[in-house]
Order: structure tokens, then sequence, then C-alpha cells
């Protein structure tokens, strides 16, 4: 499976832990973590959490383009 190396930069970026982004998205750390290591697919509606939590399109996590800008 794919690793969603974005989502993690932008977690360590900000420097959140996976347990503090897991509970804005009412998810245990480690439901999160197999997201974030590619282990599970990312349902839709915790992509669009993700963009919102760090203010990113949906393509910018997913790599199908370098800019983070959002359609809003």
């Amino acid at each position: 499976m794919t690793k969603y190396q974005r989502i993690r930069d932008l977690r360590e970026d900000r420097d959140y832990s996976q347990e503090y982004v897991g509970k804005v998205l009412n998810l245990s750390q480690r439901a999160y973590a197999y997201y974030e290591s590619g282990e599970r697919l990312i349902p839709p509606e915790i992509l669009s959490a993700l963009a919102d939590l760090y203010d990113v399109s949906v393509d910018y996590l997913l790599g199908r383009t370098d800019s983070k800008q959002t359609n809003r």
C-alpha cells in the first residue's frame, strides 16, 4: 500500500503527535497510525478532515498536486 508521506510531514511540521491528530479526527492513535503508514486506505471523510486540519487540498495530501492551495 501507499504511504501517506505528506500527511506525516504536515503532522510533524506542526509538532502534532499521532495521538493528538487521532483525537481531532475522533480516532484512536493506532487507527490514525494505520492510515498514515498506508496499512489502511484513508476514507474520504477522514481525508477531508485532514485537509481542513492542515488547510491544504485533498489532492495535495494524495500527492496529485504540489499546490497546497484549497478551492474554497
